[in-house]
């Protein structure tokens, strides 16, 4: 699988436990503070690394010393970055996530960045090179612009998934329904399902963007799992029955699984468990990057592990 993951890219700061922020000047003490890679983009791709994948990454961040962090923590998990772009003008895109006891995760975010990622930043021939483009958050390129890229890509047989980036309550279906005809995999959670189908079922939602022409909606769930749409009908994956420590980059975890599940000719069905099983292993430690497990780990943890009633 050579993919290319392209649009979000985030400094993350986790800090473990914070049930509440100190008032004035106060201060308390925490167990952890990591910071990561994240974001649709560069999320997605450190878990497609770990299952075997050749992953290049593209979108917009500073030069400032955040982007040069962000860099060398990509570059630590076997992703190519010669294809970011670097503002001189504009900080690199971060956040911080206070992490509450339960996994919950609060969000003060710095967009940076990533919103200045534009057509004349595409590196058209790595995409038409690619056997996969993954495009997350194309709300923040636009999407005339997001056509242009996912076009570009199907014109040479490249596969393509889109996952979004805005909350639900943010999202209308003019904003993605010129995308849809040229997305194979549409991965996003359900309250983007419900929000941007701007339908009250979930159900409904997913099956108005495969009369769009979506060829396949896996949706994340949660603790509830994930629910696979299609033409043919709907099927539910369950999660894994696991211990959350953070929540941060569940999602982008089971879109590279189930993409990677795909590459490997698995069904999607099979492709799903594979996503779950990914999403459960990062979910047991703080940040997008938790995990030191590959493919036959996934896969075994998989098979071995309970699943939630």
């Amino acid at each position: 699988m050579n993919v290319v993951t392209m649009g979000v890219h985030v400094l993350d700061v986790l800090v473990r436990p914070v049930e509440e922020i100190p008032e004035g000047q106060g201060a308390t003490l925490v167990e952890d503070i990591r910071m990561t890679a994240a974001g649709t983009a560069a999320g997605t791709a450190l878990t497609l690394a770990k299952l075997g994948a050749s992953v290049r990454t593209t979108g917009a961040i500073g030069t400032d010393p955040t982007g040069d962090l962000l860099i060398q923590l990509l570059r630590k998990a076997g992703i190519d970055t010669e294809l970011l772009v670097r503002r001189r003008d504009t900080a690199t895109s971060a956040s911080v996530l206070p992490i509450r006891p339960n996994g919950d995760r609060p969000s003060l975010h710095l967009l940076g960045a990533n919103i200045t990622y534009g057509l004349d930043d595409i590196p058209w021939d790595a995409v038409a090179e690619a056997s996969h483009l993954h495009l997350g958050g194309p709300e923040l390129i636009g999407a005339d612009v997001a056509v242009r890229v996912l076009a570009h890509a199907k014109d040479h047989g490249v596969v393509t998934s889109v996952d979004l980036l805005a909350p639900g309550y943010l999202g209308t279906f003019d904003q993605i329904e010129p995308l849809l005809p040229y997305i194979d995999f549409l991965v996003p959670n359900d309250d983007q399902v419900v929000g941007f189908s701007e339908e009250e079922d979930l159900v409904t939602g997913a099956r108005k963007f495969l009369a769009g022409g979506v060829g396949l909606v896996a949706v994340t769930r949660g603790g509830e799992g994930a629910l696979l749409v299609t033409a043919e009908g709907t099927e539910t994956i369950p999660a894994f029955e696991v211990e959350v420590v953070d929540t941060t980059g569940c999602g982008d975890a089971f879109s590279a699984g189930f993409l990677r599940g795909v590459s490997l000719g698995r069904t999607p069905r099979e492709a799903a468990v594979l996503g779950s099983a990914a999403a459960a292993l990062v979910a047991q430690g703080l940040g997008s990057d938790h995990g030191e497990f590959d493919l036959a780990e996934a896969d075994e943890f998989a098979m071995t592990s309970k699943i939630r009633a």
